[in-house]
């Protein structure tokens, strides 16, 4: 397949998953707990369930723990840090439609090898597996839960590239947070800044990867 524009032989292409093909945003919860209060609702992500405190989940700390760990700070809290993990499942609003039609021609196409690499608790994701089928067509997941670690440490970046074999110069990572983006750029990982999948496609059609 010849690419236009593209100066590097994209082989491999990396998704994030929450925010680019899945819709997950814990306000779908706490909009309702709050009645709509916009200001107790930014209070409450900025001094109770932060989120860097659900990052240190991403990387592996246990949901149940980190619970309790947040009651005993906060425990006139305790109903709605317990709503955190108890109704996750309610914080996903579904798949990204464009986005996960994008993904599937990509693996119809067979052009590239896809993988995803992502930042979420292990003990959770088994559920995202079982909702969502397109998660089944990646021929690798690098869920940051498991490996104990979180994008944008090194670390993750590794454990991908080394696990599939894959070179940094050949890769192009697609995410919606600039931190994560950035780190890849550190290894030689093409990247694309997701912002929606109009954007999306336009850049994957500069890059030759989409026609």
């Amino acid at each position: 397949m010849t690419k236009k524009n593209s100066t590097v032989d994209i082989k491999n292409i990396i998704f994030d998953l929450g925010g680019v093909l899945i819709d997950w945003n814990p306000d779908y919860v706490f909009l309702k707990v709050f009645k709509g209060d916009k200001l107790k609702l930014k209070e409450f992500y900025e001094k109770v369930c932060t989120f860097e405190w659900n990052e240190n989940q991403d990387a592996g700390y246990p949901l149940d723990k980190a619970t309790e760990d947040r009651i005993k700070i906060f425990p006139e809290y305790e109903d709605q840090i317990r709503m955190y993990y108890g109704k996750w499942e309610e914080m996903i609003g579904g798949e990204i439609k464009e986005v996960v039609t994008i993904l599937k021609n990509l693996v119809r196409e067979n052009n590239f090898r896809v993988l995803a690499l992502t930042n979420w608790s292990a003990e959770t994701f088994p559920i995202a597996l079982k909702k969502f089928d397109f998660l089944h067509l990646f021929e690798g997941i690098v869920v940051s839960g498991t490996e104990k670690t979180r994008k944008p440490f090194s670390d993750i970046y590794e454990i991908i590239l080394n696990r599939y074999n894959l070179i940094a110069s050949e890769s192009i990572f697609i995410d919606d947070n600039i931190r994560n983006i950035k780190a890849a750029n550190k290894f030689g990982i093409k990247t694309i800044h997701f912002k929606d999948p109009l954007q999306l496609k336009t850049d994957l059609k500069i890059s030759g990867i989409l026609k």
